[in-house]
C-alpha cells in the first residue's frame, strides 16, 4: 500500500523545497488545523492532522499542474501552511459524483454508490444540507458570470478525469471531490480541496480495514482514512 506517514520523509521533504516565486503577484497562506467538522459541526480532533491535510493538499495541487489545470498554489511553506498567489474565492463549491450518492438515489430511484458513466457537477453554496444551487443562481446573483462558468465546468471535467486515472491505478475509486475556484487578475485557479473532507476514494478490493469516508465518527477513523489517502500517494 505505500510508506507510512511517519515515514514518508521523502514526499514530505521534495513539497517544502518547491517554491514557484512570481515576483508579479502578492501571496496569501492556508493553514490547516488539527480537527475537521462532522455534519452538526462538532469537532472531531485528531494529533498531526492539520500537517497531514497540508501535504495531502499540497500533493495533489501539484499533481494537477503536471496535467495543465490551473493552480494557485505554491510550494507548502511549513508543515500546516501552504502558500498561495492572492486569489478572491468564490462563494460557492463544485461536488464532483462519481457514484450515486443517498440524495440522488431516492429522487431517481437508483441503487445507491451505483457507479455513474458520467461524473454529475453539483454546485454548493455553503456547507449545509440545504446549499445545492443552480448554474442560474450564480448568474442571478452575481456569483460568477457565464464565461468562468463554463471554464470551471472544464476544469472539472479535467480534475475528474486525472484523479479517477490516478485512483484507478492505485486499484481504487474516486467516489467524490469537492472543489473551489479563485480568481487573480482575471485568471481562474484550481483553489481546494483535497483533505479527506472533500476526497472520498473507497478502495475496489475492501477488507475488514475498510473505513466508509462518508462515515466518520471518531478521531481513529479520521486519521485511519487520512493516512490511507497518504498511502495512496506513496505507491
Amino acid at each position: 500500500m505505500g510508506l507510512k506517514f511517519n515515514n514518508n520523509k521523502t514526499i514530505i521533504e521534495d513539497l517544502l523545497k518547491k517554491d514557484n516565486h512570481d515576483a508579479d503577484h502578492t501571496y496569501q497562506t492556508v493553514d490547516y488545523q488539527d480537527y475537521i467538522l462532522d455534519p452538526n459541526n462538532n469537532k472531531i480532533k485528531s494529533k498531526n492532522l492539520g500537517e497531514k491535510f497540508a501535504y495531502i493538499n499540497s500533493y495533489f495541487l501539484d499533481y494537477l499542474k503536471e496535467y495543465h489545470i490551473p493552480t494557485s498554489f505554491l510550494k507548502l511553506e511549513n508543515k500546516t501552511h501552504l502558500k498561495y498567489i492572492k486569489y478572491d474565492k468564490f462563494p460557492f463549491s463544485i461536488r464532483i459524483l462519481n457514484i450515486i450518492d443517498k440524495r440522488t438515489s431516492k429522487i431517481f430511484n437508483k441503487k445507491e454508490n451505483e457507479n455513474l458513466l458520467l461524473p454529475v457537477f453539483e454546485l454548493h453554496y455553503g456547507n449545509g444540507k440545504d446549499s445545492l444551487i443552480s448554474e442560474s443562481h450564480l448568474i442571478t446573483f452575481d456569483l460568477c458570470n457565464i464565461e468562468d462558468s463554463k471554464v470551471i465546468n472544464r476544469m472539472c471535467s479535467k480534475i475528474n478525469a486525472v484523479l479517477k486515472s490516478f485512483f484507478e491505478r492505485r486499484n481504487s475509486l474516486l467516489a467524490e471531490v469537492t472543489c473551489y475556484f479563485g480568481k487573480s487578475e482575471d485568471k481562474l485557479f484550481l483553489v481546494d480541496d483535497f483533505t479527506p473532507v472533500s476526497l472520498k476514494v473507497i478502495p475496489l478490493n475492501k477488507n475488514d480495514n475498510y473505513i466508509d469516508p462518508y462515515k466518520f465518527g471518531t478521531s481513529a477513523e479520521i486519521r485511519q482514512y487520512t493516512d490511507h489517502l497518504f498511502n495512496l500517494m506513496s505507491t
